[in-house]
């Protein structure tokens, strides 16, 4: 947690210093769009789906001491990854133009200027794909030996490469420095790992060993995998389409947006989810069900009691905490306004992010991507006519019409989340309901007195500059929730306080 904190710091860095150089103007929208063509290669082949189905079965060998052979599954993986990310960049690369006017940014055609930078911005960003492929088998590896600061610091080096081009290339180059600093920080994000893999003491195996049995169930696992995560995707895909045919700034207020959600998201959950996988996976290969069902229980009640005040958080103080990061330079207050309002959308749906990523980890440590797969198909297939809807709805009734985009994010990923749940509960009959329903009710009142008295704060003192208010306010808010926590006896905040102190948990 404390890694992806820090790698959420130098993202924050990224953003305030790209958003004053370029705000949400043209060569922004480019840059955002075409972006989403190599993070979308990247995701299918390996990210997190890859993860997925390779640490169950590489932590199971490991388990079961089979350390050579976890080492050919290995590297028969990168193998494949890599010859399969070759040959889909390089097919992008030549059908770049068809791409960006027909599919992914329709409307940048009436701006030819505008065009044509975004498919050269694409074309120079796509090889970042394979780097991260790369990258992301190596956390998979790393994770599964129990080693996660280095891994966790991975996305801080991605960071560093965008600031270096943005501080240097940037002013000589414009929104291409910015292109070179993605490629820069994908090399940094894989060599990071590098030296900590090496200790490791394992073997590459050149060849591809496809008539292992444990490369079969990789590719079983990750099969269904790949077409939840191909739906989330083309969600991404349509909201990029969408936005590109509204007001200029709607498509860089939806990922600057998206990425303040996912700050609190990644330090919160990601960061348990990662950890708790292998452990999971532990569990499931050596039959431990009680111990398995009893991480997840724990996981869910942690980010919760996390989860729940930081999306009122983001709610109540979205225009002053937008305007204290972002607006100076080219971002100015339209910026802000387009920024917070998708903002408000996505942050009420934090909570449901977070147990998704909790759900979906514990499905894939017992060896079942299917079933999270078509929980989440299903969602974001939702996701993508809700988009059409909410936006339409926001546009006749004279609001920003991107704010609906984000709208159907958030209720979409609420659905996946209560299907995970009851799928998950009939697997273990029950999920420790009473505890779970305590720990919501003793956090949903900390979590109201809180978000008062952040309202207050932001009314009494409404003409503070935004930067005394947004801090004023996180500290009022942190501080009510903690104290109520504290006055109402809440066990996680007992757990957190002797992970802090280092200091023995009572009854633990």
């Amino acid at each position: 947690m404390a890694a992806f904190f820090i790698s959420n710091l130098a993202g924050l860095l990224r953003q305030i210093l790209v958003a004053r150089a370029f705000g949400t103007g043209t060569e922004m929208e480019a840059f955002n769009a075409a972006n989403r063509v190599s993070e979308t290669l990247f995701n299918l082949v390996a990210g997190g789906a890859l993860a997925s189905a390779f640490i169950p079965t590489f932590s199971g060998l490991l388990a079961k001491r089979q350390t050579t052979r976890a080492w050919q599954l290995a590297s028969t993986i990168a193998n494949l990854v890599l010859v399969i990310l070759l040959l889909l960049s390089s097919l992008t690369y030549l059908l770049a133009p068809q791409v960006v006017r027909h599919v992914l940014a329709p409307g940048f055609r009436a701006d030819v200027a505008k065009e044509q930078l975004t498919i050269s911005l694409l074309r120079l960003m796509l090889p970042s794909a394979i780097l991260f492929a790369l990258s992301g088998l190596v956390m998979g590896i790393l994770n599964s030996h129990q080693v996660f600061w280095i891994p966790a610091l991975t996305p801080a080096m991605y960071q560093f490469g965008m600031i270096f081009g943005v501080l240097f290339l940037a002013p000589f180059q414009g929104i291409v420095g910015l292109g070179w600093g993605v490629l820069i920080g994908a090399g940094l994000h894989l060599g990071l790992q590098l030296p900590s893999l090496w200790r490791l003491g394992g073997k590459y195996f050149a060849n591809l060993a496809l008539d292992m049995p444990e490369v079969r169930e990789v590719i079983r696992l990750f099969a269904p995998r790949l077409i939840g995560v191909a739906v989330v995707q083309l969600n991404f895909w349509v909201n990029t389409r969408l936005a590109s045919q509204q007001p200029e700034g709607s498509v860089t207020g939806l990922v600057l947006a998206f990425a303040l959600m996912l700050m609190p998201q990644a330090a919160i959950a990601q960061s348990v989810a990662i950890v708790a996988l292998p452990t999971l996976s532990t569990h499931y290969a050596l039959g431990r069900m009680d111990e398995l069902r009893s991480t997840l229980v724990n996981g869910l009640r942690g980010v919760l009691f996390l989860a729940v005040p930081a999306s009122v958080g983001l709610i109540l103080l979205r225009t002053p905490i937008v305007a204290m990061l972002y607006q100076r330079g080219a971002f100015d207050e339209r910026s802000t306004q387009f920024v917070a309002w998708a903002l408000l959308w996505y942050a009420a749906g934090l909570a449901a992010h977070s147990l998704v990523e909790i759900f979906a980890r514990s499905f894939y440590a017992m060896h079942d991507t299917r079933t999270p797969v078509w929980i989440g198909t299903l969602a974001m297939g939702l996701n993508v006519g809700l988009s059409y809807l909410f936006s339409a709805l926001f546009q006749r009734g004279g609001w920003y019409p991107h704010g609906g985009l984000a709208l159907a994010n958030t209720a979409a990923t609420y659905l996946e989340a209560a299907g995970l749940y009851w799928i998950m509960r009939r697997r273990f009959g029950g999920l420790e309901e009473k505890r779970i329903l305590h720990l919501v009710f003793q956090t949903a009142f900390a979590s109201l007195v809180m978000a008062v008295g952040m309202e207050i704060w932001m009314v009494s003192l409404a003409k503070l500059h935004h930067i005394f208010l947004a801090l004023g306010g996180i500290s009022v808010g942190a501080a009510l929730f903690l104290f109520c926590a504290w006055i109402l006896r809440v066990e996680e905040l007992d757990i957190l306080r002797g992970v802090i102190f280092r200091r023995p948990i009572s009854g633990q």
